[in-house]
């Protein structure tokens, strides 16, 4: 079984609808992405809602990289981190542009949702934004 997070804390997971592997046909409404894959080559259309992308170990940023990718490339569906993240990785996966993490019970279990609600302010933890002054 999987939690899912959001800046709320653990939420019952509302997709439904199944995934699709990269190079699928135009009617998948979600991509499931290995973290080796290189974001130019991801096709996004228009009835693209979702994107999920793996992380293997909590070491593995790749999927950092490939969110930030889809986002300057104007993806504006869902963008899910699923698997070995972290709590302390929560805030760095919403500056990538993750709306939400998918973990194992274990994870969960071992990392409870105030730990990932403490770090839901991700805004705030910004250091770029402290620099500015633009955040207290």
């Amino acid at each position: 079984m999987t939690q899912l997070i959001t800046d709320t804390g653990f939420v019952a997971d509302d997709w439904t609808h199944g995934y699709c592997e990269a190079g699928a046909a135009n009617d998948c409404r979600a991509l499931d992405l290995p973290s080796d894959t290189q974001p130019e080559d991801i096709k996004l259309s228009e009835g693209l809602e979702m994107i999920r992308i793996d992380f293997p170990t909590s070491a593995d940023g790749r999927g950092f990289t490939i969110a930030r990718a889809l986002r300057l490339r104007g993806y504006a569906g869902r963008l899910r981190a699923k698997g070995h993240v972290l709590a302390d990785q929560y805030a760095m996966a919403r500056r990538a542009g993750f709306d939400e993490v998918e973990v194992n019970d274990d994870i969960a279990a071992r990392q409870p949702a105030a730990q990932w609600q403490f770090r839901a302010n991700w805004q705030d933890h910004d250091y770029q934004n402290r620099l500015r002054g633009t955040v207290g």
